[in-house]
């Protein structure tokens, strides 16, 4: 992905492979999970703890699944242009 690290990435895409766009990431998956199965009951307390694996999963294993949205690649690694 030399393509990627040669033009400019949008800044949004940026953050969020960096380490605090990871962390944000890990944490906001936490709280949906943490919401899902505490506050919201029923179904659709299941259906958010499980929506909230998707940032939580994109943080720990460094992938974005907005970063092709936003013209940027979608690892981490890529996205940094340390592919």
């Amino acid at each position: 992905m030399a393509q990627l690290s040669a033009r400019r990435v949008n800044p949004f895409a940026r953050f969020m492979a960096s380490g605090a766009g990871r962390l944000l990431r890990i944490i906001v998956g936490l709280v949906l999970i943490l919401i899902g199965l505490l506050l919201v009951k029923g179904t659709w307390g299941w259906v958010i703890a499980v929506i909230g694996l998707v940032p939580l999963a994109a943080g720990i294993f460094d992938f974005c699944i907005l970063g092709p949205l936003f013209g940027a690649g979608f690892w981490g690694r890529d996205i940094r242009g340390r592919g």
